[in-house]
């Protein structure tokens, strides 16, 4: 059963919110996130992407830029720019896009039910991305990002979020680069944050649903601290690390889509023919088309766009990674067709974020960048959820979560 307490939050006064508050570390490179500070001395940059702080150029590994990082932590919190609850507690966190809103609880996580498979994975980790974002909590003794996880739909909780947002916010704001609302408030009353507590405890598992890498980290970092302590009780902060939890249904998913260099030697006529094998090949024209549902692709190629479904037989429904068509079109078309074997590592593919739309994949065509685009329909929370069930994997590049969370509303301190 899920494990989660509230926590003292660091997080900054309400006049300050839009100055510190960011986009996360990991969707942005070093110059945009040295762009989007400017001249702004209290942007959560200066923390998350310390780098900024050094000569462009500088590498973010650089044993000087975790040192900046937790220099800056200490300098927000002296500057009161960032200030420490006074009560542990929950926070609610909401986000707008296109009308659609989503309410999450902000909370301390159990490390060990990391570690023991009671929070749940899709993703492999890369060692170097977990051990970067281990020495920046470890530095800075500090969760200075959330993690985003998923939880079953619970009425009990649904109400109780629904209470606080019918409530003034503590802060509100549009952000600046997604244009989508954000909205947090305090869970302070003893009895509310009980009821939480409560109703995590009787949940069977937690879903990660983006952060893999943060929440290797932190759970490692978590794991190494009660190691190295010799009056280690299991009630420690550090056995715990922050996370927004959103009902699953709440999610929004985007399509994840791939755009190819060359047909792997085909003439267009060779590479379609070839496609006719495994799918059902339909010319659509010039309008852009869009995956109509499950097993349902669009091609674009040569100024064309092209639906193709997938024939019967080709995939495994019953089979929480066969169903996936993000597994079809890797097997049957990526691999099969263009001898693309690693999509992490092949330089002959690239991908693109739902959000971007269907024509960021005509123009990278268009533009001879590339020789196809490939657009997929998008996976749900309920096929995430089966294969983490399952113990399985997510084929790489799979999921595109949005909106993202913004940095810089809470932090979780480790002692």
């Amino acid at each position: 059963m899920a494990r989660i307490k509230p926590f003292r939050g660091i997080r900054p006064p309400q006049q300050y919110v839009e100055e510190v508050e960011s986009r996360p570390y990991d969707v942005l490179d070093s110059e945009e996130a040295r762009n989007e500070a400017g001249n702004n001395e209290k942007s959560l940059y200066h923390i998350i992407k310390p780098e900024i702080d050094f000569e462009p150029g500088t590498s973010e590994y650089d044993p000087r830029v975790y040192a900046k990082a937790a220099e800056n932590f200490k300098k927000f919190q002296d500057k009161g720019w960032l200030v420490q609850d006074d009560k542990e507690q929950y926070y609610i966190y909401a986000q707008t896009m296109n009308g659609k809103t989503q309410y999450g609880l902000v909370v301390c996580a159990y490390v060990d039910d990391y570690l023991n498979g009671v929070i749940k994975k899709h993703e492999l980790t890369r060692r170097d991305k977990e051990e970067d974002r281990m020495k920046h909590v470890r530095v800075n003794n500090a969760n200075i990002e959330p993690v985003f996880f998923a939880y079953p739909d619970n009425d009990a909780l649904d109400s109780l979020i629904m209470r606080y947002a019918a409530t003034k916010p503590e802060y509100d704001f549009i952000a600046p680069v997604d244009g989508f609302r954000h909205q947090f408030w305090i869970i302070s009353n003893d009895d509310d944050i009980a009821a939480v507590t409560n109703e995590f405890a009787k949940m069977p598992s937690l879903y990660i649903a983006d952060g893999h890498h943060r929440s290797a980290a932190a759970a490692l970092v978590g794991a190494e601290k009660a190691r190295q302590d010799p009056n280690h009780t299991g009630n420690e902060e550090y056995n715990y690390f922050m996370a927004v939890c959103f009902q699953a249904s709440q999610l929004t998913i985007l399509d994840y889509n791939r755009v190819v260099k060359d047909l792997n030697g085909l003439t267009t006529d060779e590479f379609l023919k070839a496609l006719a094998k495994d799918f059902d090949v339909e010319e659509k024209g010039s309008e852009t088309y869009k995956p109509a549902c499950l097993h349902n692709f669009s091609l674009y190629l040569d100024g064309k766009w092209f639906s193709l479904t997938a024939k019967p037989g080709t995939y495994d429904d019953t089979d929480p990674i066969g169903v996936l068509d993000v597994d079809i079109s890797s097997r049957l078309i990526l691999d099969g067709i263009l001898g693309i074997k690693d999509l992490r590592s092949d330089k002959r593919i690239d991908f693109v974020g739902g959000l971007r739309g269907l024509g960021e994949l005509k123009r990278r065509v268009d533009t001879g960048e590339m020789r196809m685009a490939l657009a997929l329909y998008p996976v749900t929370m309920k096929q995430i959820m089966d294969i983490a069930d399952n113990g399985k994997i997510m084929p790489p590049k799979a999921t595109w979560f949005e909106p993202k969370l913004r940095s810089g509303l809470v932090i979780h301190k480790l002692s």
